[in-house]
């Protein structure tokens, strides 16, 4: 019997047929040529993980628990670590917050998905900034929403047109990163968290706050999330990707208790809970030692990294690309002149023995031909610098 027409055979559900084409089996293909400097990923510098300080961490799960380490647990994750995670939002930005308002998620990507899958029907209206996250894109697209993107002014999202969304549009929830977002590198202002919190109140619209690089800021402040301003309306994530290893894939989400039991209810049906193995070594981790000692060599380093790429940019680069000013985190974003496509950009970067990331994901409504994501927390300061300089060859060739 012959074989169906392909797009027969397989009974893939519709949502299939409408989400984006992804951009990152491209870009972790051409990332793993030999003698590519690459700026493209989102990945932590591993040389700064604590190796010795997990592996330590690890024998000791194994002679104190033995084999109720490999055992099930419950859903909202190990209570230990719960506890410390509600200690350090306490002495990092002083809020009162209980280890019951918090779940324990395969890495803060889980969290995305659960979040859209519980609160989202199809055609159901979300709002992220533009640009947005692409992981977040990526999740959010196979619950067949629309996705309104709110566009920035110079403190964070333009109060103009949230507020017109949250009138005309119904949305369900309000995505963003306040903390140097991924992929602009932008931070909120203060004044700004309470604004979109004020807007926020009274309406139907959740904010789903993402702070994966909370604990990045070069300069070691805290920002205040906009969770502080209406708590009961806003459901804020983190990570240990980005502080100790993303390998153990730990992340979290705090968030209202009715919302936290819906999320709770999905969670368990997708996966029954979280690697109990990873969060009692992380627990045992974070006991042992004090991480903000490691995170403090973090931040120093990628300032400096930030820092000399900003200054490569300035120094190589044509006069008329622009760029942001991070003050925290992973990434900063260029802005290229009119002639220039970004595409274009990442394909003879390639041929240049650099990768850099076009920013055409990162825009829901087709955008970003003129916009770049480089990474500079992954490269040493002498891969950055060679870097820099095959850019600036491909620039040239242009």
């Amino acid at each position: 019997m012959a074989d169906l027409d392909p797009t027969r055979r397989y009974r893939f559900s519709p949502c299939m047929h409408t989400l984006p084409a992804s951009f990152l089996d491209e870009l972790f293909r051409v990332s793993a040529v030999p003698g590519i400097i690459s700026f493209a990923g989102g990945l932590p510098d591993a040389s700064l993980f604590d190796f010795e300080g997990i592996r330590r961490a690890t024998d000791a799960v194994f002679e104190e628990h033995e084999r109720s380490a490999l055992q099930y647990t419950t859903t909202d994750g190990y209570r230990p670590l719960r506890e410390i995670i509600a200690r350090r939002y306490y002495t990092r930005l002083g809020l009162q917050i209980s280890p019951d308002e918090i779940q324990i998620v395969n890495g803060s990507q889980q969290a995305l998905d659960l979040t859209a899958k519980i609160l989202s029907c199809p055609k159901d209206t979300i709002l992220i900034e533009r640009p947005g996250y692409l992981g977040a894109i990526e999740a959010f697209s196979f619950y067949c929403p629309r996705l309104q993107p709110i566009p920035p002014d110079e403190e964070g999202p333009c109060l103009d047109a949230l507020k017109t969304a949250l009138i005309s549009d119904d949305p369900v929830f309000l995505y963003g990163i306040p903390n140097s977002q991924n992929p602009s590198g932008c931070t909120w202002s203060q004044s700004r968290r309470k604004e979109v919190a004020e807007l926020l109140e009274g309406t139907g619209c959740l904010m789903y706050e993402d702070d994966a690089f909370g604990e990045l800021f070069f300069d070691g402040k805290p920002r205040q999330p906009v969770m502080r301003h209406l708590p009961d309306q806003v459901m804020m994530s983190g990570s240990f990707s980005k502080v100790v290893a993303p390998g153990l894939r730990i992340g979290w989400i705090r968030a209202p208790a009715p919302v936290l039991a819906a999320f709770n209810r999905a969670k368990q049906a997708a996966d029954l809970h979280s690697n109990l193995f990873s969060q009692m070594i992380l627990t045992e981790y974070l006991t042992r030692y004090n991480p903000d000692e490691r995170i403090s060599v973090m931040r120093r380093e990628y300032s400096e990294r930030c820092h000399l790429m900003i200054d490569l940019i300035e120094d190589l680069l044509p006069d008329s690309v622009s760029h942001t000013h991070p003050v925290g985190g992973m990434f900063l974003m260029l802005t290229l002149p009119d002639q220039m496509h970004s595409m274009e950009i990442f394909k003879k970067g390639i041929q240049e023995g650099v990768a850099v990331m076009p920013g055409v994901p990162f825009y829901v409504d087709g955008g970003g031909t003129r916009t770049l994501r480089l990474n500079f927390s992954a490269s040493s300061h002498e891969q950055i610098t060679e870097g820099m300089q095959r850019l600036a060859r491909v620039f040239q060739g242009l």
